[in-house]
């Protein structure tokens, strides 16, 4: 008798999406590796090979990488519905919570009190993200190549001010072009040679990918229409909720690079053309969504929050807050659906061309480059209080006023990073514990 693991049901399925989204803390590298363990390593219902082929493919898209690997992972297992499930599942008890905390920062974050838990917050997610530059940088970065791939990404955005999506396609190009450097790995089967689940079902049925193929396009287009319905409504109309649906629209279609990639340009955007929020506000959002479940994208759902209590109108205060929260969400992740399955029978029918391989591996190096971009600019907004931009021609930087250290900052960071990479704590108990320690500093007088 075969022990080749069986594709489970869509109820148990469901379950396990559920479990994922309800324990997906600590951002995308986390995430990730959770949904590794759940569905490769521990229930054999993904093979490795597919599951880089898909994580490649999802990193090259924008949006939250994470999320809409959960997405195409379902969608590998049971088509459109199990990839609509993942998806869903993955976003709704994350955007619950965060939900909860916008409305508490906004009838109560001026308080000195929840002020110092928010600096704690802030603190700890420095650390968060080099954590994850870490854990990616070590799967991502296979020789000198990727290497030097990454740290050219990161001189072109912090030093040059490049586009992410120009960086992002140059790295496919390279990849495309020196295949040999940036080979895919992983294969189908396990240690035992057994074929994991969905490998083994599409062996034995060779047409369950052409079904599942044609469905996704169908799929695809109806969340193209979802998406697309709500903008032309209200653009005509104008005004802030237009601004709203047009900004996260668009923004879902220009960051590439994953979720770091996109809180980037959300900041910068959000923070100096919307006005919507300050630096500090965009930080504090970035530390509730580290404390929510879900993709780290729940940030633009803070933004969202505090644009649409702050609107002018019919609709202003919290129930403006819960409106623009709902049609934030929508717009930014109807977009994941529709690149999902548009694009993902077509990634697992050329998947075995070794160039195209290479160019999705060659831009998850890339994305490393990315996410250490992010990490200097949390750091400079987190540590200190004013920064003075350096140019010499289309080179420069913007350089931290070493006087304006925030040694309340700079000390709750060190225990971060103590707990994380020292004692190996985990996410939640270690925003828990700055949390904890800046309302202690404060109640001292500090």
């Amino acid at each position: 008798m075969s022990d080749t693991p069986v594709v489970p049901s869509f109820g148990a399925a469901f379950r396990v999406w559920l479990r994922i989204g309800c324990l997906s803390f600590g951002g995308p590298a986390g995430q990730i590796a959770l949904l590794h363990r759940e569905v490769v390593e521990e229930r054999r219902w993904i093979s490795d090979r597919r599951f880089l082929g898909a994580l490649n493919f999802c990193t090259l898209l924008p949006g939250p990488e994470a999320q809409q690997l959960a997405t195409y992972l379902g969608w590998l297992m049971h088509g459109p519905a199990g990839g609509l499930a993942a998806g869903l599942l993955f976003v709704i008890p994350g955007a619950l919570v965060m939900l909860a905390l916008s409305v508490i920062y906004a009838t109560v974050g001026a308080v000195p009190l929840v002020a110092a838990v928010f600096l704690g917050l802030k603190s700890a997610v420095l650390v968060l993200v080099l954590q994850a530059l870490l854990r990616i940088g070590r799967r991502a970065l296979r020789g000198w190549v990727a290497w030097a791939l990454a740290g050219v990404a990161f001189v072109a955005l912090f030093f040059f001010a490049v586009r992410f999506p120009v960086v992002i396609l140059a790295a496919a190009a390279v990849g495309a072009l020196l295949p040999g450097r940036f080979a895919p790995g992983g294969h189908g089967k396990a240690e035992d040679g057994t074929l994991a689940a969905v490998d083994a079902a599409i062996a034995a049925d060779p047409q369950r990918a052409t079904r599942h193929a044609a469905s996704a396009r169908i799929a695809g287009l109806v969340a193209l229409a979802c998406w697309v319905l709500p903008v032309a409504i209200l653009l005509p109309v104008g005004g802030a909720f237009a601004d709203i649906a047009w900004f996260f629209s668009r923004l879902a279609v220009v960051t590439f690079g994953g979720a770091y990639a996109v809180l980037a340009y959300a900041a910068q955007e959000a923070v100096e053309r919307y006005h919507w929020l300050s630096a500090p506000e965009m930080l504090t959002g970035l530390g509730l969504a580290e404390t929510t479940p879900g993709p780290l994208i729940l940030v633009l759902q803070f933004v969202g929050f505090l644009a649409g209590v702050r609107a002018p109108g019919v609709i202003s205060g919290l129930w403006g807050g819960v409106a623009a929260s709902v049609l934030t969400l929508w717009v930014t992740f109807a977009p994941c659906f529709t690149f999902v399955f548009l694009g993902a029978p077509l990634i697992e029918r050329l998947g075995d061309q070794r160039r195209l391989g290479a160019a999705l591996s060659a831009v998850t190096a890339a994305v490393v480059g990315v996410i250490g971009n992010l990490a200097v600019w949390f750091a400079l907004h987190t540590l200190f209080s004013a920064s003075a931009p350096l140019r010499f021609g289309v080179f420069g930087f913007d350089a931290p006023v070493l006087a304006s250290v925030d040694p309340v900052a700079l000390a709750l960071a060190v225990l971060a990073g103590a707990l994380l990479l020292w004692l190996r704590r985990g996410v939640f108990a270690t925003l828990a514990v700055c949390a904890g320690a800046s309302v202690a500093l404060h109640l001292m007088g500090v």
